[in-house]
Order: structure tokens, then C-alpha cells, then sequence
């Protein structure tokens, strides 16, 4: 295990196996993980863990790698094919989550309001004035979502209940094409996997078709957008503004990024509730003890 997991998870795990959990503090260095992987079974991994071909080879016995998270770009599934190891994720358990907390970048960037706490925390604000800090009404407009799975599908819901009318674009083809999205749409929500295809699907190009009035919100993965290209856009302000969750290199920040005021910038923070960090543990837990135990795995990457 590369960290610690709730209390209920790491019984049942201890349970059915022998652990060697990681307690040091932040990421795992990737050399202990090379070095502590030996001899292991299993191995539980988070979002931020590289599981790469010099961890797969060093597990020679490993027969399940368990990500507790939906994305498993950290992982290199080529390499563990190649061994027969089984490779897992968390899907589904994060859907209300990370939709709830898309809305939630979504009003704070539209409202303003990073903006006007800074305001208050810096004892700037000098009482209300009728046209500070006035911000955009999401009823009536178009928010494009790129990437309509399961958590795109959930945001799009909850933005019809804000009078939102929505259009999407997806890997399957269906739905607009994403020029025609990112030109018309008032607030562009990202929610596609990080593959070679997506990896800088946002550059310089992409964000000047933007309206100079739109938003851009990334929830999905970092290098889904190029963030050089994205400070230059908003420094230019060619769009309104953006909210950011997930960065190209986390926990770096692009340093342009942090001095601008027209974005907002959370600490990857998506599925970051109590009750959906212990689903995703739980799954995650529940997928390693069924191969262990020599069972199909619940959700094996597909």
C-alpha cells in the first residue's frame, strides 16, 4: 500500500493478507515503491503513484494492481498485460462528487468568488458597491461538456437544474463537434481521460475559438490542457476565466497561473468527501481480495 486508507478498509485488507503499508508522508518515492514491491502480490495505488514498467517488473509475483482512483494514466497497463497482472479502478463511487464539485468551480469562477474572498482577506473591501465584482448568470447560457461518461453525463444534469442548456462532445463521435462546442459554448467543462489523444486537447489554438466571455473548468486531468497556452489566454483575456482542479505537473502550479485573478485554483479536490474517498478505498480493496482469493475482479480497467 502506498498510504494509509480508513481504518474500516485497512481491517478488511489486513484480514485477508499480510500488509507493508507506506506511512511515510506525501507520494511514495518511486524507488521505494521499485524496491518495496518485490515480493508482493498486490499492490494498492493511488492517482499520484507512477506504476511504472520498473515497478511492474520488480513485482515478479504481482497479480493485481488496485488504483484507488477512475483514471489509471499513473499506470503502465501495456507493461501489466504483457505480465498477466490485472489492473483496476474506482468508477461510479466518485460520479456525485466530482460533478457536485464541477458546479461548485463553476459558480466560484462565474461569481467571482476567489476573487472576493481574496478581497476580504486582504481588507480591501470597502463596502458593497452596485457594480463590483459582478459576475455571469448560468441561466440561459450553454455549457459545453467534453467527455459525456458517467461524470460528464452527472454535471450535465445538475447545470439543467441552474437553466443551463447543454451540448457535449465525446470520443464516440456523437454529440457536437468540439470546434463548434468550444465557439459557442459559455463555459467549457473538461471530462475526458488522459490518453495520447487528449493529452493538450486545450493548446493555443483551442482556446482562441473560445468566446472572450467563457470559461474553461478542468476536473478530469492536468495534462488535458496546456497550461502555458491557458495562462496566455487568460493574461490576454481572451477568455473570461478558468477553474482548474488537476495540473500538468501536480502538485506544481504553472507560475503564471498563480498570479492571475481571473482563475480559480483548487487543490485536487474532485472526489474529496469522506463517503466517496472510503467507497474508493473499499473498491479498491474489495477488487485486490477477489484476485487474490482467485475471484473476477468487480471493475477491471477495460
Amino acid at each position: 500500500m502506498t498510504r494509509g486508507l480508513p481504518l474500516s478498509v485497512m481491517t478488511r485488507l489486513e484480514a485477508a493478507c499480510d500488509v507493508d503499508r507506506f506511512d511515510g508522508k506525501g507520494v511514495m518515492p518511486h524507488d521505494d515503491l521499485v524496491a518495496r514491491v518485490a515480493g508482493k502480490h498486490a499492490l494498492l495505488s493511488m492517482v499520484t503513484d507512477a506504476v511504472s514498467r520498473s515497478v511492474i517488473e520488480a513485482g515478479t509475483n504481482l497479480r493485481v494492481i488496485a488504483n484507488v482512483a477512475v483514471g489509471y494514466n499513473n499506470i503502465d497497463v501495456v507493461t501489466a498485460r504483457e505480465r498477466g497482472i490485472i489492473v483496476t479502478n474506482t468508477p461510479d463511487v466518485l460520479t456525485d462528487a466530482t460533478a457536485d464539485f464541477t458546479l461548485a468551480l463553476i459558480l466560484a469562477v462565474t461569481r467571482r468568488l476567489g476573487e472576493g474572498e481574496r478581497m476580504v482577506r486582504r481588507g480591501n473591501w470597502k463596502g458593497w458597491a452596485f457594480d463590483q465584482l459582478l459576475g455571469m448568470q448560468l441561466r440561459g447560457r450553454q455549457l459545453g461538456v467534453v467527455g459525456f461518461g458517467r461524470i460528464g453525463r452527472a454535471v450535465a444534469a445538475r447545470a439543467s437544474a441552474f437553466g443551463m442548456t447543454i451540448v457535449h462532445s465525446s470520443r464516440s463521435g456523437s454529440g457536437m463537434p468540439l470546434d463548434r462546442l468550444l465557439s459557442t459554448s459559455d463555459i467549457v467543462s473538461l471530462h475526458v481521460p488522459l490518453t495520447s489523444e487528449t493529452r493538450h486537447l486545450i493548446g493555443q489554438a483551442e482556446l482562441a475559438r473560445m468566446k472572450r466571455s467563457a470559461y474553461l473548468i478542468n476536473t478530469t486531468r492536468g495534462p488535458v490542457v496546456d497550461e502555458t497556452a491557458l495562462a496566455w489566454a487568460l493574461r490576454s483575456r481572451l477568455i473570461a476565466g478558468a477553474a482548474l482542479d488537476v495540473y500538468e505537473r501536480e502538485p506544481e502550479v504553472h507560475p503564471d497561473l498563480l498570479s492571475l485573478e481571473n482563475v480559480v485554483l483548487a487543490p485536487h479536490l474532485g472526489s474529496a468527501t469522506t463517503e466517496t474517498r472510503t467507497a474508493m478505498a473499499d473498491l479498491a480493496a474489495s477488487n485486490l481480495i477477489a484476485v487474490l482469493g482467485g475471484k473476477p475482479p468487480l471493475t477491471p480497467i477495460p
